[in-house]
């Protein structure tokens, strides 16, 4: 049987990239040290420099750039719901004349 997954906690996470970061240890020696894999801890720091404080958000919280693109598709698919009934609308009505 395999490994359960663990998870770990966004203190857990900022923690270990600030010992590689600000005590200058290598991703190697930190991630020997807390038990994870160095490509799990690179990954994080790399999370970390471009998101920032936004970064580990957990599970079912979204960035405000994911938020407006599910906002605008939604907007979208109604619109062209909108569209699809003017369509229908109009052959409905031209087809009435003759």
């Amino acid at each position: 049987m395999g490994k359960s997954r663990r998870k770990h906690s966004r203190e857990f996470k900022v923690e270990a990239v600030r010992q590689v970061v600000e005590q200058g240890r290598s991703i190697s020696e930190v991630a020997v040290g807390l038990g994870i894999h160095p490509s799990l801890l690179l990954r994080w720091k790399h999370q970390l420099v471009a998101e920032g404080a936004v970064a580990f958000r957990g599970n079912g919280v979204v960035s405000a750039a994911d938020e407006e693109l599910r906002q605008l598709r939604r907007r979208l698919a109604i619109a062209e719901q909108e569209r699809d009934i003017l369509k229908k609308a109009v052959a409905y009505f031209a087809k009435d004349k003759n």
